[in-house]
């Protein structure tokens, strides 16, 4: 999709009707730098286009991969890399660059790359990704940017303060190919850390959950060439079954892992929508006013994603009564709030918490968006309210979803790209 200037929703309407989902880019970008590690062409399958994949391929072509694309179907050929500097915009643009620092670790014993980028909501700092690396013997020097060493990387124990997701997949990543058996303690729980297992495992990887909930890899087996098809993105089969529910229409999503949204059909439920698994994928149906969610905050999975936090904030701005909703992840989550109040939403913050008074109706009006998913959550207030809304800043906004637009208009949206 070409860079565009922003978007134009006309709202009031609810959605209906039957679309798919895009792969998944919170997998997929960890499974693209495991494509450095063994020899052989991986090829990715249902591989969504999107701003953060093409940044990680610039990456992996500037490491010295061969890289061919046709349509969601990328191949990846990385036995003539020999490089572990990274550099470049792209790098710096996106967060998901640190997780080719396990990679070269595991495959070169040395890498530099520079401080990762990505949406400005919190500090999210690295030091979980350096402590995990340096269990497993690499020395870091680190002034402007990220330099480290690990000619006797070697399995052992591993254990995480939190369940950091890209600690856990950087971990994973560096002791695949490293001598020894290594134990990560205190794992993140994700799906998307499953899935990097799996992806791995097609490889020739020996790897596995522990009983614990950790996971044990015993490494330096040989990993080859790989066909493996990206399960679909729940974060962005979250956002439009919360579209659906403010709009207060009907939808089918084909081809979704009900259980890894446990968390939020549980509390669309709550707000009085009726939600099934069937057939494979997850119908919806809000035909009357949503209620308030009394109290809910954000937590690791299996607990509510801090992704759909703003989504479902906006959802809430017309829903009967008060909602408080408490994010535990990222500091930054709300700045999404000054753009609804334009709107005529009625959200008050109070430290790490928010207070959402539900109103009868949205205005239209010019927005920004601040980040990812706050962009997708101005959307989500776009169609609610009667009127031309026009949303700006969209290119985060085209960093995870493939094109919000066609998804949308699949659903009987009027919105349609600006530019």
């Amino acid at each position: 999709m070409d860079l565009v200037d922003g978007l134009e929703i006309m709202g009031g309407a609810p959605l209906h009707g039957e679309i798919g989902i895009q792969g998944s880019k919170n997998a997929v970008l960890p499974i693209l730098a495991a494509c450095l590690l063994g020899e052989g062409v991986c090829v990715i399958e249902n591989c969504p286009q999107i701003k953060d994949v093409a940044d990680t391929l610039e990456i992996l072509r500037r490491l010295g991969c061969r890289i061919s694309c046709e349509e969601r179907t990328v191949s990846i050929d990385a036995s003539g890399s020999n490089e572990f500097e990274i550099s470049g915009d792209e790098a710096a643009r996106i967060r998901s660059s640190i997780l080719f620092l396990g990679a070269l670790l595991g495959r070169r014993r040395k890498a530099v790359l520079p401080l990762p980028g990505g949406c400005a909501i919190g500090a999210r700092p690295i030091d979980q990704h350096i402590a995990a690396l340096r269990q497993l013997g690499a020395r870091f020097y680190m002034e402007e940017k990220i330099a480290a060493d690990a000619g006797e990387l070697k399995g052992g124990p591993v254990r995480l303060a939190l369940p950091s997701v890209g600690a856990t997949e950087n971990a994973i990543l560096a002791s695949v190919l490293a001598d020894g058996e290594t134990v990560i303690a205190g794992a993140a729980q994700e799906p998307e850390i499953d899935e990097l297992c799996a992806f791995l495992l097609r490889r020739g990887a020996d790897i596995s959950r522990t009983e614990e909930g950790g996971i044990r890899i015993r490494g330096g087996r040989k990993l080859g060439a790989v066909r493996y098809r990206m399960k679909a993105d729940r974060i962005v089969a979250g956002t439009y079954l919360l579209a659906a529910a403010a709009t207060r229409g009907e939808i089918f999503l084909q081809d979704i892992p009900c259980r890894q949204l446990d968390a939020l059909v549980a509390v669309l439920r709550g707000m009085g929508a009726v939600v099934s698994c069937e057939n494979g994928g997850i119908r919806l149906t809000a035909d009357r006013p949503l209620r308030a969610v009394s109290y809910l905050e954000t937590a690791p999975y299996p607990g509510f994603p801090t992704d759909l936090q703003s989504p479902l904030m906006a959802a809430l701005c017309r829903a009967r009564g008060e909602s408080r909703i408490c994010e535990t992840i990222f500091e930054s989550r709300f700045r999404t709030v000054p753009e609804l109040r334009k709107m005529g939403a009625r959200i008050r913050t109070d430290g790490s918490c928010a207070v959402v008074k539900g109103i009868p109706g949205l205005a239209p009006a010019k927005l920004c968006a601040p980040d990812l998913r706050g962009g997708a959550a101005l959307v989500i207030a776009a169609l609610q309210a009667n009127g031309r809304s026009v949303i700006r800043n969209t290119g985060y906004i085209a960093r995870g979803y493939e094109d919000i637009c066609r998804d949308l208009r699949g659903l009987g949206a009027e919105i349609r790209w600006l530019g």
